[in-house]
């Protein structure tokens, strides 16, 4: 059997219908089939390559590190440099009252020790999040996962969790002294790239700190430099009680992250001992890598100019006929089809053209554009270019 037979044959996959493309190498923002034919990575991995795939930093901390040791045994046991190292990293470059990391394997995970934490601390049950909110697929997350299609299937969920309307300030009136925690993106991803309103996230945190109630930031689409600052929620005078980190937080290789403040953080190590654990979280490797992206992150020009870059794709995009509306924090942009029936006829010719995108899960005629933060001004204009010509085809 060829690869792709074996691939739809023996692998559990999410979807009849995945894009099946062959990869045989990576690059920067380029992707290759086994013939040669390049692809421009639109997505870097669903916002995983946020300094393109294979970066010899990353490459080369990746090598070191295993000519010296992989797992050595589950995480919190022995003390191994590259975590460490990771950690003090972090922790420098996060607010002062975010001293703490939990080094996990996912997103999923992270959210999960979150909810976890966030429960210990405050000893209370309920749990907010908001419609069209996506924190993961485990069934925590799914419990706070703000889509009813995507949940129902797998009920009972969690108990306890109650869903607001994002940026409808007047929804905070459901927050109590019941309430562990409040899970929030500062720009909503799945729902198309919808920011927090300023004053919604006033009052939040006025809502929250009357009724001591935790707030988590899930910033694992759009944190680590995507929406032109580290962090997103450094867009706002704010910083959270707890924030998550993924996706682009390891470089490439799988890592995930809980960060509080250190007295909060200790509430997982008693009442019960091994409050949460982990095997393979903070994996040598993986942070090691990690370790060597953030440099890279810091270094340079490549998370201020950020800005610039997503301002010039939307210049070159908009007034196409075949296009409604772009969204855009830094260099995550949604970008609504004025015929929505076209989606994958769109989504197969941008393919034809060499392009790879991908749709955002609760507005299926958006497609979303995130492509790695080192991605030039001349490989932006060929993408657009790309872009434009797989739009023309689906209205030909």
């Amino acid at each position: 059997m060829t690869e792709k037979e074996i691939f739809y044959r023996h692998l559990g996959l999410p979807s009849f219908t995945p894009l099946g493309l062959e990869i045989a190498r990576a690059e920067g923002i380029w992707l290759y089939d086994p013939v040669g034919k390049g692809y421009m990575d639109l997505v870097a991995g669903i916002t995983v390559s946020n300094i393109g795939h294979r970066h010899p930093a990353v490459l080369t901390a990746i090598r070191d590190q295993i000519e010296k040791f992989l797992h050595v045994n589950v995480y919190g046991e022995f003390i191994q440099a590259p975590q460490v190292k990771l950690a003090k990293r972090l922790t420098e470059v996060m607010p002062e009252a975010l001293d703490s990391v939990y080094f996990v394997n996912s997103g999923s995970e992270a959210i999960e020790g979150a909810l976890k934490l966030a429960k210990r601390y405050t000893g209370r049950t309920e749990i907010m999040s908001f419609i069209d909110s996506y924190h993961g697929s485990t069934h925590g997350c799914l419990s706070i996962l703000g889509n009813e299609t995507l949940k129902n299937a797998y009920r009972p969920l969690l108990p306890d969790i109650r869903l607001m309307e994002f940026n409808n300030y007047c929804h905070l009136e459901k927050i109590s002294t019941r309430t562990a925690c409040v899970v929030i993106e500062m720009i909503q991803a799945e729902a198309g790239v919808i920011p927090v309103e300023e004053f919604f996230i006033y009052q939040l945190k006025k809502r929250c700190a009357r009724d001591g109630v935790m707030i988590i930031v899930d910033d694992v689409q759009m944190g680590m430099g995507r929406t032109g600052k580290l962090f997103s929620f450094e867009h706002y005078d704010f910083t959270p009680d707890i924030l998550v980190l993924a996706k682009a937080l390891g470089g490439g290789m799988p890592l995930g992250a809980f960060a509080a403040r250190k007295q909060v953080m200790d509430t997982l190590t008693f009442n019960p001992e091994l409050g949460h654990i982990t095997t393979f979280g903070g994996h040598p490797v993986s942070c090691a890598a990690a370790l060597a992206g953030l440099e890279v992150l810091l270094s340079g020009e490549i998370i201020p100019g950020v800005e610039a870059k997503g301002q010039l794709f939307k210049q070159l995009l908009e007034g196409h006929p075949a296009i409604s509306e772009i969204r855009r924090a830094g260099l995550a942009m949604g970008i609504d089809l004025t015929y929505p029936g076209k989606r994958n006829a769109f989504q197969q010719s941008a393919l034809d053209c060499g392009v790879i995108i991908d749709w955002y899960l609760f507005k299926p005629a958006c497609f979303r554009i995130a492509p790695a933060l080192t991605i030039t001004t001349d490989e932006i204009e060929l993408a657009c270019q790309r872009l434009r010509r797989a739009l023309d085809a689906i209205i030909a």
